[in-house]
């Protein structure tokens, strides 16, 4: 699929009616994406590519109420709009805005879809603790299963902290420590746990948590994506 981020509007062709045909086939192929239960990678792109469509416009907004005069350019490594004192607009950066003016709408549409979508799949996930948990949440183990596969994947997780100058961030960390086929007989979450613990000695007291899941969606595209967020919300509330 052909990606959709505010560089592809600026260096594509300036035919206006080509670059939106580009737009809209784009546009398609992620409406296809999530017909199929398939969220990501499509919804993060369109959630980054809104945007960064809004800020874009915001910012020439800003800029043609607070120095009214030439708006020559864009900084594409900056994402800034560049201004000099003269009338009117570059005919170039009128022709990019209108687009930009054209696209967003019909992002924000397929975006609409692809948010209701995450809601229902979040609305079928539930957390559930495993036993008693202790007091440090931070490492432990995840069961998370696959109804379309019947697999239950056993995934370690770890929750880090890091920040930058101005906020602090939480980022979570999985790996896939087992993955058990589920068949007639389903072993129950507190007999996998303690077989974890016999075999990982350096987590003798994990926090652990099972998944329950009931719609049998693509796992790595949706489910798997989906349930993370929301692990990350359960652990750090």
């Amino acid at each position: 699929m052909e990606k959709l981020n505010l560089e592809s509007i600026l260096v594509g062709p300036s035919d206006t009616e080509l670059n939106q045909y580009r737009i809209l086939q784009a546009l398609k192929e992620r409406r296809e994406q999530f017909s199929q239960n398939r969220l990501f990678p499509c919804l993060a792109e369109l959630i980054h590519f809104a945007g960064e469509l809004e800020d874009l416009q915001s910012s020439r907004e800003e800029m043609l109420r607070k120095l009214p005069g030439r708006l020559r350019d864009l900084d594409m490594e900056n994402l800034q709009l560049v201004h000099e004192p003269a009338g009117g607009e570059a005919p170039e950066l009128t022709r990019i805005m209108e687009l930009v003016a054209w696209v967003l709408p019909r992002v924000r549409l397929v975006l609409e879809e692809g948010t209701g979508l995450y809601d229902f799949v979040e609305n079928h996930i539930n957390i559930e603790e495993v036993g008693i948990v202790p007091s440090y949440r931070e490492e432990g183990y995840w069961f998370v299963p696959d109804p379309k596969g019947s697999v239950v994947h056993l995934l370690r997780y770890e929750i880090s902290l890091f920040s930058d100058s101005k906020e602090k961030f939480r980022s979570l960390k999985t790996t896939e420590v087992d993955a058990i086929e589920e068949g007639a007989v389903r072993l129950p979450p507190e007999t996998l746990k303690l077989d974890l613990i016999r075999k990982y000695r350096d987590l003798p007291n994990p926090a652990t948590y099972v998944s329950e899941i009931d719609i049998d969606f693509p796992f790595a595209e949706t489910l798997l994506p989906v349930a993370k967020r929301k692990f990350m919300a359960h652990i750090c509330s």
